[in-house]
């Protein structure tokens, strides 16, 4: 295993990004590959990469394809600084690799094509979410990070969906996991996804900000403390908070829920105060919220506290008075999305690979999608050569040398879509019980050019054949 020189104390302490950076967040071995690539004159060759997940995460009957909007950004600028190449070299590692890689990254940017289902689709396991077509060294560079956004993006708007799709329309759902993701970086992209998955609004202000929402929240046991220590009493610490945020939901919870309930009941019933909602953060959830229902029966309430949407199925099963929900820690964590990048096509030549459960198709390739009763009906995977049979081409051609198609989507559209995409899903593949994903119909054309490149491989006993046998 490689070693990279020790970085002095001061360097160590700065993990700070910016997209000045994000070429070189990277796997080390997309550059050694890359070096090698370049050594062996192979570097311009035209390759095809599919992204896809082998299967889905255990209880999942589909995923919501999400984060192209990053990768795309980050495809555009793709660039390798002069004080980037030169930390590269100052790392020893790549002493054996030529001029010309190194001219390569310093002239070179991102100059391919990229085909992707557009965000918000409904997609099942051995589906391509995104095939990038380039010079090789370019799409062999970018792989590791269109995986980092496109399977975390996925996995959160996929469960956003799901709970979507379980507390229903009317319910008001908000994203609170920020504190709960896997760095600053992730709680945007998590932000963005739930929104564009289905849920609400979220109570990052950056994310919100940033992609002109309205952020939304209430309050934490923290200031109920803070305020009923100083000030003398919870209601007086309810008053304070009313001074500032009229109506606003109270947290009613942080002593006793229903003494808090029944005291607030009396105020807004002789008009001494306006109140939109209250939040339930811990306890029975199912009772807490019935008792509260019967004192504050024109009141909001909302719960939060770990929830996910089998939780939420429960709580709807058992009659809970709950309006809405915070959705934070299971949200934005959990079964991983395990997407893959693997090499299809080299310079025309099929390839694939044979490893024992990680099989590949070979070839680049379309999802034709069929509808009866405005529900899926299949969906085949074929080649990008093959024509619709009544069905619908779901990879949509999005960057051409380097350059975006189209604007990017508003993120109403994309919630739109994954809504569509949700709804046109079997029963049986939405339930959160033993999902039974979509069928996914490998077309007579894939399976017969898959059948040729294994008989091409073992015939040569090398992994690749000629362009001449590939014809």
């Amino acid at each position: 295993m490689t070693t990279l020189p020790d970085l002095d104390s001061h360097q160590s302490q700065e993990l700070n990004l910016s997209t000045a950076d994000y070429s070189l967040l990277t796997d080390l071995y997309q550059l050694t590959m890359a070096a090698c690539y370049t050594g062996e004159g192979l570097e311009q060759r035209w390759a095809s990469f599919e992204l896809f997940v082998r299967r889905l995460p255990e209880g999942f009957g589909y995923l919501i394809a999400m984060g192209l909007a990053q990768a795309l950004e980050y495809l555009e600028k793709f660039r390798f600084s002069s004080s980037q190449i030169a930390a590269l070299q100052a790392t020893g590692i790549f002493a054996g690799a030529s001029d010309r890689f190194w001219s390569l990254l310093a002239e070179g940017r991102f100059t391919g094509d990229v085909w992707a289902v557009p965000e918000g689709t409904a997609v099942f396991a051995n589906q391509p979410l995104l095939r990038v077509e380039a010079p090789l060294w370019q799409a062999q560079l970018v792989e590791t990070y269109l995986l980092n956004t496109l399977n975390y993006q996925t996995l959160v708007a996929t469960r956003a969906a799901r709970l979507r799709n379980v507390a229903g329309e009317q319910a008001t759902l908000l994203e609170f996991g920020t504190r709960r993701a896997f760095s600053p970086q992730a709680s945007l992209w998590a932000a963005r996804a739930a929104l564009a998955g289905g849920l609400d609004a979220t109570s990052n202000v950056l994310a919100a900000l940033q992609l002109g929402q309205q952020p939304s929240g209430t309050m934490a046991h923290a200031l109920v403390m803070a305020l009923s220590a100083v000030e003398g009493s919870e209601d007086q610490a309810f008053s304070a908070f009313h001074r500032y945020f009229p109506g606003a939901p109270l947290l009613i919870d942080t002593y006793d829920t229903i003494a808090a309930a029944e005291r607030l009941a009396e105020k807004v019933s002789s008009g001494e105060m306006e109140l939109t909602g209250v939040r339930l953060d811990s306890g029975d959830l199912i009772t807490l919220s019935k008792q509260v229902r019967s004192l504050l029966p024109g009141v909001s309430i909302f719960a939060s506290g770990d929830l996910d949407e089998w939780e939420i199925a429960r709580l709807k099963a058992a009659g809970a008075e709950i309006d809405g929900y915070g959705l934070g820690t299971r949200l934005v964590t959990g079964s991983p999305v395990n997407g893959v990048y693997k090499l299809v096509d080299i310079d025309g030549i099929p390839v694939m690979k044979k490893s024992s459960g990680k099989l590949t198709y070979p070839g680049r390739k379309q999802i034709f999608r069929s509808f009866a009763g405005g529900k899926v009906k299949a969906d085949r995977l074929g080649l990008v050569t093959e024509s619709p049979l009544n069905e619908q081409a779901l990879l949509q051609v999005v960057m051409k040398q380097g350059e975006r198609v189209q604007p990017p989507e508003t993120l109403a559209a994309i919630r739109q879509r994954t809504a569509a995409s949700v709804a046109s899903l079997p029963e049986q593949t939405l339930r959160l019980d033993s999902p039974v994903s979509v069928q996914v119909e490998i077309s007579a054309a894939l399976q017969a050019l898959t059948e040729e490149t294994e008989k091409r491989r073992r015939v040569s006993g090398l992994p690749q054949a000629t362009a001449k046998d590939a014809k």
